[in-house]
């Protein structure tokens, strides 16, 4: 007990090391950093709008991790209807590991070279028109489906072409409405 205290006042005695004491300075002040982003050009500032490394960055981490959560659920399911009655429990959580990774691994990369397809596609759009609209999205995402799809045949890379635009049609009229009726 009599340790204890001693220690205790050998804490109480001891002076904390300030290192902005000398300047003079209200340590509060130091470290008041602005809250809105700051920008090199003013012409930036106007454009909210990622730029291409960063949408292809974006695209293809999402579309990588969307990918790897669905695949990793389809495999889970598989991986249990694949379990057999007479199957130990190391065999069957064996089983479900094993579809689980593969399936998730295959999706994943699917979804990512979509994702890349798309970002390199969007960029690519709105450095051409040099206007940022729906039209880019929208049109990226026809050329993202025809292009994955292109070595199925021309048919098959239409359909997909299509899928690809509605689906990019639907994701940007969805964002829009959030945008308006969901305050946030």
């Amino acid at each position: 007990m009599e340790d204890q205290r001693t220690s205790q006042n050998d804490n109480d005695n001891r002076r904390l090391y300030n290192p902005y004491q000398d300047l003079q300075i209200p340590i509060q002040n130091i470290y008041k950093l602005p809250t809105s982003p700051e920008f090199l050009f003013q012409e930036e500032s106007v454009a909210q709008r990622r730029s291409w490394g960063e949408n292809l960055t974006y695209y293809t981490g999402i579309g990588y991790l969307s990918g790897a959560v669905a695949g990793a659920a389809k495999g889970l399911v598989d991986g249990v209807k694949a379990s057999e009655p007479g199957d130990t429990v190391k065999l069957r959580i064996n089983r479900i590991l094993n579809a689980s990774g593969h399936t998730g691994r295959k999706f994943g990369n699917r979804a990512g070279v979509i994702g890349l397809m798309y970002a390199g596609l969007e960029s690519g759009i709105v450095a051409v028109r040099d206007t940022d609209d729906v039209v880019n999205s929208v049109v990226a995402g026809l050329g993202t489906g025809a292009l994955y799809r292109a070595a199925a045949g021309v048919r098959s890379a239409a359909v997909a072409g299509a899928i690809g635009g509605v689906v990019v049609g639907a994701a940007v009229t969805a964002k829009q409405v959030l945008k308006r009726y969901v305050p946030i």
